[in-house]
């Protein structure tokens, strides 16, 4: 509801600790110097097939990645933010609660893990890796 009165499209759910869970419908990703986080399945978030595509995308491409607590004040403060699903694929959030992320433009880390997923749509015999 306090999504729909802001006049947003996602909202960001927390876990019952106050730690960033996922978006309503969304994993989500955040990166600050260089390192991608994303919380941690026993923290409450689902643990989708996009997800797992896209971590194994970071592995791939070689960027350091931690599943870890992430508080509210780390996404007011990272590099770049996007979101994960089975509808939206992967997608850059540039604002959130009104607050521009990084530069307001979407970032090199999301633009090279967005290329490495399409790679895996585009080659029927790479197919997307899952598990």
């Amino acid at each position: 509801m306090e999504a729909i009165d802001a006049g947003v499209e996602e909202a960001i759910m927390l876990n019952e600790q106050g730690y960033v869970a996922e978006t309503s419908t969304e994993n989500i990703f955040i990166v600050k110097n260089d390192v991608v986080s994303t919380p941690h399945p026993s923290l409450g978030v689902l643990k989708g097939i996009t997800r797992d595509v896209i971590i194994r995308a970071l592995k791939e491409l070689n960027y350091q990645l931690e599943e870890r607590s992430i508080t509210v004040h780390e996404l007011y403060n990272a590099d770049e933010i996007f979101v994960t699903g089975t509808a939206a694929e992967i997608v850059p959030i540039v604002k959130i609660s009104g607050r521009i992320v990084g530069n307001g433009e979407v970032g090199p880390r999301f633009k090279s893990i967005l290329n490495q997923f399409r790679k895996y749509i585009a080659d029927p015999k790479e197919g997307i890796p899952v598990g």
